[in-house]
């Protein structure tokens, strides 16, 4: 495995924990920035860490493909993507709340003459 593709998915671990960590009713839905890095691990043999599969929940000796099902199951059937501030708790605000994008200073569209 890429050693960068290994620290993305260390990462995406650590954020499987914290997400499961929260009660079902309160938790956000499963991230999609999870899927592309889950795709691309699907099809790599490589033996995942000990400590990754106990926290993926998977037997010792299990392969990236493994771990890369555990997302692809956890995203099946999402219909709401989290924003990042989100994650891995539900928001708190109400419904017809509207979230405000500001525009970006290399948006050349963002400041009018």
């Amino acid at each position: 495995m890429h050693p960068a593709s290994k620290l993305q998915f260390e990462r995406m671990v650590g954020e499987f924990v914290r997400w499961r960590e929260v009660p079902g009713d309160k938790r956000s839905p499963a991230p999609a920035w999870w899927w592309g890095p889950a795709m691309e691990l699907r099809h790599i043999p490589e033996q995942l860490p000990v400590e990754w599969c106990a926290a993926l929940g998977l037997p010792d000796g299990a392969t990236c493909t493994a771990g890369a099902v555990v997302f692809l199951k956890a995203m099946a059937g999402e219909t709401l993507v989290p924003w990042p501030y989100d994650f891995p708790c539900k928001a708190g605000m109400a419904e017809p709340e509207v979230r405000d994008l500001h525009p970006q200073p290399t948006d050349d569209g963002a400041f009018q003459p």
